[in-house]
């Protein structure tokens, strides 16, 4: 379950603390429940032609990586949706088909997975997808000095992926070329085959392609700041990039050599506006397509002119959650430091009962988020433990938690067992005007059982800067809010694992590892036993609780009403773009 095409680092608990309204606001025009909102725009023929405003959404420029190997945000992900198409169509539960630009096929007994792309898919300067280009994303991924943070021990599984990784081959044995390198076909050789093979989503091959031709002169060093990623990116989509303002906005014109056919826009203009005028941007109608920003759910929807906008929604795969730093990154690896001061389970749990997430949502929240109990979302049907609790608010709990490891007061705060004072800085990311409140929040009540619990730098931080925070591991995070947006294949794997630079808290025991492999495993091909698998792995996080599952939300968009074929559906995904037009 690694951070969805990718990462968000787009964070839920923005999307959370959004859905927020002004403190002592009455609830009785609650949102409707998600389930009662359209997944789609009307379904019917568009006409050709018509510009396509896209608005994207956030406090901060978008860093502009126009790559799925190399980008880690969402903000990035939503700017180049409209060219960047995975290799694979899935069906509405996410299991891959081969309706779309490549197929697929895997020989358990082999340990392979086969796969070609289509002839006729073609690059937007027209040249045709080849084996290399298969290929190269692997190259980009495991190549240290790319310094891409999608390397993991799921890519390890690769055969020859680690001597790559460790500089000690220049190719990767692993990955064959049945027809050679400008043939359409790659095979790839796995040590052990995994259940989520199946799943598009899954950390065990890459669903992209990179265009070999077009980066290939490119050191791999140099591949993150290169015009050929951030200025001139080709795709195989159904649009291609006509102009790039940097971290403003990004002009898409119809990729004239698109495999499905001819998409129906003239143009897409993907433009950046703040959460803060998000919301009078919809009601202006200055967008076409906008998320809502959920605090404001009530004025958009009771706008003058909302009859002429429709309201899609879904809950989306994702989480935000409270981590803690308990390690490093070092040598390639996460390190746990057994004196980090937040390595003390007691004071993680205590923790975590402090926090009031309920009366939050039944105090501001206009029915458009939720606690979660766990870090497997419920969308996961029976992978989801639905007997988690999670951590419901107890401050009673809470203080006997610490009272009991030893944490005495001196004054008014807390010490260490040790005796030594305990001071505690929270990051956490900047977001709509409600964002600061919320998180205030959340301080006074670890104040309130003694805890000097003070935000990093004294304010929230901005969105790229607080993730370079957690990725450098700075010193002075002790503890973080942040969210994922996450892939459609469960496992947890790509998030949590020891060798994965994502797993931002740097936890890792001999248990998690343990479980994680459970999870993974050849037995796991059997539903029954990953299904307990995977309510053991959520049984031991809850109660190590190196991470706190908060919330989730649900999450509506405004549509033009004149807007058809748009959809949220899984199994539009990866077509929906050359299919959405404005209605004749």
């Amino acid at each position: 379950m690694k951070a969805i095409k990718f990462i968000s680092t787009t964070s839920l608990l923005i999307g959370a603390a959004l859905s927020l309204t002004a403190c002592g606001q009455n609830n009785k025009n609650a949102a409707k429940p998600a389930n009662k909102f359209p997944e789609q725009t009307p379904q019917k023929i568009a006409k050709q032609g018509g510009t396509l405003t896209y608005a994207i959404e956030t406090d901060t420029p978008f860093k502009g990586i126009f790559d799925s190997q190399l980008s880690v945000d969402q903000v990035d992900s939503d700017v180049m949706q409209f060219g960047n198409e995975a290799l694979f169509d899935t069906d509405n539960q996410y299991k891959i088909t081969n309706k779309g630009p490549a197929t697929f096929k895997l020989d358990k007994k082999a340990k392979t997975v086969t796969i070609t792309v289509k002839k006729g898919v073609k690059w937007s300067d027209g040249k045709q997808v080849v084996a290399k280009d298969l290929e190269y994303p692997y190259e980009m991924t495991a190549n240290k000095a790319t310094n891409s943070l999608r390397y993991s021990d799921s890519l390890a599984n690769i055969g020859g992926m680690k001597a790559y990784h460790n500089g000690k081959a220049k190719t990767i044995s692993g990955i064959t070329y049945p027809d050679g390198e400008n043939g359409r076909t790659i095979v790839i050789h796995f040590l052990a085959m995994k259940p989520g093979m199946l799943q598009s989503g899954n950390d065990y091959f890459i669903e992209t392609a990179a265009p070999y031709h077009h980066l290939k002169d490119v050191p791999f060093s140099k591949l993150v700041s290169s015009d050929q990623i951030r200025k001139d990116p080709l795709f195989f989509g159904p649009y291609k990039v006509s102009k790039v303002v940097r971290g403003q906005s990004v002009t898409w014109v119809p990729n004239k050599y698109y495999w499905r056919g001819k998409p129906k826009l003239n143009k897409i203009v993907a433009q950046v506006v703040s959460t803060k005028s998000a919301s009078q941007a919809i009601k202006s109608h200055k967008f076409d397509i906008a998320d809502v920003v959920n605090s404001d759910w009530q004025a958009v929807k009771n706008a003058k002119n909302a009859k002429n906008t429709n309201f899609i929604a879904k809950i989306p795969l994702a989480y935000s959650y409270l981590g803690f730093k308990v390690g490093k990154w070092e040598n390639g690896k996460n390190v746990m430091d057994k004196n980090s001061k937040m390595n003390n389970k007691s004071l993680r749990q205590a923790i975590a009962y402090a926090m009031n997430i309920n009366q939050v949502e039944k105090r501001y929240t206009q029915g458009l988020t939720f606690r979660v109990p766990t870090l497997i979302p419920a969308q996961f049907s029976d992978y989801f433990d639905k007997n988690a609790k999670g951590f419901p608010y107890n401050l009673k709990k809470a203080n006997q938690l610490l009272d009991k490891a030893g944490y005495k007061k001196k004054g008014k705060w807390r010490a260490q067992p040790n005796g030594k004072p305990l001071s505690i800085h929270l990051a956490a990311m900047t977001g709509s005007a409600v964002q600061e409140p919320i998180i205030q929040n959340y301080i006074q009540q670890w104040h309130k059982i003694g805890l000097h619990v003070s935000l990093t730098g004294g304010r929230l931080i901005e969105f790229n800067s607080f993730y370079d925070k957690l990725d450098h591991d700075d010193k002075n995070v002790d503890m973080f809010m942040a969210a994922w947006s996450l892939s459609s294949e469960p496992s947890p794997r790509g998030m949590y694992s020891e060798t994965n630079p994502m797993n931002d808290s740097r936890f890792v025991t001999k248990e998690n590892n343990k479980l994680l492999d459970e999870i993974d495993s050849t037995k796991a091909f059997n539903h029954k036993y990953r299904v307990a698998a995977f309510h053991k792995w959520q049984q031991y996080m809850n109660d190590e609780v190196y991470i706190v599952p908060m919330t989730n939300s649900y999450a509506i968009q405004a549509v033009n009403n004149k807007i058809v074929n748009y959809s949220l559906k899984p199994a539009a995904a990866n077509s929906v773009w050359y299919k959405v037009g404005f209605s004749k």
